[in-house]
């Protein structure tokens, strides 16, 4: 096995096209709605399989993790805690917020 290269370190990770992926997926499920609570279930889940169904799609050897969560915005904010252990030489964090750039972290 020396030598071998897994077909995903020969084309490396995409971060543009992941996250045209999620940003098609959030517009399509959220478009203009405007917020509620009777369908933040319904919205979630939709955002989370249709973003891990096009991003299996690209039959890349990765591996996806995706979250959402929609909140109403407000004064009082949100805060949310998570922890992953991974590879920091060939991981990504790709991370969006409605209305504002994404923030890629290479960790």
């Amino acid at each position: 096995m020396e030598g071998y290269q897994r077909p995903c370190d020969e084309i490396g990770f995409n971060a543009d096209e992941a996250h045209n992926i999620v940003k098609e997926c959030v517009d399509g499920v959220l478009g203009g709605n405007d917020y509620n609570q009777n369908n933040i279930n319904q919205w979630t889940a939709s955002i989370v399989e249709q973003s891990i169904a096009h991003l299996v799609k690209l039959g890349r050897a990765y591996k996806y993790i995706v979250t959402c969560a929609v909140v109403q915005r407000s004064p009082y904010g949100f805060h949310t805690a998570s922890s992953c252990f991974w590879d920091t030489t060939s991981d990504v964090n790709l991370y969006r917020q409605m209305g504002e750039p994404y923030h890629e972290l290479h960790r």
